[in-house]
């Protein structure tokens, strides 16, 4: 089968590449390079420099017999959304739609895209299901979301059927090493943990130390991303054998502190990494866990490398040969 992974050499979507490549699958990889690395790009698979906004990148893509699309190519930052809502919407929205009408025409019809548990906005329970009312608190969030629903109206008029995939806090690295360049400027906790260990940045902060929780800080649900690859195959396989569309969470249904994560990143680090402490950042709620029932049942896939010790050292053998 003949697969296109948009942003195919950033961080997930390197991963998710690994995976196809696994099982045979021939790979085409459109990426800007804007967050895409160098060295996350496999010589046997082809790649095309360019901007999925760009009609005429996409008919050299689908003059070949494109299967299969899987999407990660959008901006990701929460806090930049809402400064520069723009950027968001030529590239998240403006691009997926110009992607979307380049399948249709040429008639590829399995879309797996790439959305967030950012589309809940504040929990009105715990663990979130699917079912939790979507309410996004940035336009980030609202981006996916947005993209969510026009993917099931497209799906009504259109036939195209998608897997739309609400990650919570991605991180780690492929466990046999074989992805070498790390995230371009990050914005979560661990990746940024792991460039204040490696000297990369000198130092990082802990927002609020007095929410609901053991320790006072927050507590958030850590998905491997190994993990999220294999669930992205499997939702392909969902989709494709089914003939129908699928929402679900990915996410490991258990929960770490930033304290517990920064303790046990020390630990592996075998040094203290320096951090400060900070007041709350608004929006910030005190706990975020998934339940992720509906990707177990319908995927039969769970997570087995979604551990903190497993998500930090899979890092730290990365960053530490920086």
């Amino acid at each position: 089968m003949r697969v296109l992974v948009t942003g195919g050499a950033g961080y997930i979507g390197s991963h998710i590449v690994l995976e196809l490549m696994e099982l045979g699958h021939e790979i085409l990889i459109v990426d800007d390079m804007e967050k895409g690395n160098e060295a996350n790009l496999f010589p046997r698979n082809e790649f095309i420099k360019g901007r999925i906004q760009d009609p005429a990148v996409l008919e050299e893509v689908f003059s070949k017999k494109v299967d299969a699309v899987f999407h990660f190519a959008a901006w990701k930052a929460a806090g930049e959304s809402m400064t520069d809502p723009l950027k968001y919407t030529i590239n998240n929205l403006n691009g997926t739609f110009t992607l979307l009408d380049a399948m249709i025409k040429h008639n590829c019809n399995y879309f797996v895209f790439s959305s967030s548990a950012a589309v809940y906005g504040a929990p009105k329970y715990l663990p979130i299901d699917e079912n939790h009312p979507v309410n996004p608190e940035n336009y980030y969030g609202y981006t996916k979301l947005a993209i969510e629903e026009n993917l099931k109206w497209f799906d009504t008029l259109k036939g195209l059927k998608s897997a739309r995939l609400r990650y919570f806090n991605a991180a780690g690295y492929d466990p046999k090493g074989r992805i070498r360049g790390i995230e371009k400027t990050p914005a979560n906790l661990l990746p940024i943990i792991m460039e204040v260990a490696s000297g990369i940045r000198p130092k990082f902060e802990i927002f609020g130390t007095d929410y609901d929780t053991p320790d006072g800080t927050c507590i958030r649900d850590y998905i491997h991303v190994s993990d999220l690859a294999k669930a992205h195959v499997l939702a392909l396989d969902y989709i494709m054998s089914k003939n129908e569309s699928l929402t679900v969470n990915l996410g490991s249904e258990s929960g770490y502190s930033v304290k517990e994560m920064t303790d046990l990143a020390e630990k592996i680090v075998g040094k203290r990494i320096p951090h400060s402490y900070a007041t709350r950042r608004l929006g910030d709620p005190a706990k975020l866990l998934a339940s992720s029932a509906k990707a177990r049942e319908t995927l039969t896939w769970k997570p087995i490398y979604s551990d903190a010790e497993t998500l930090l050292s899979s890092m730290w053998s990365l960053y530490k040969s920086l």
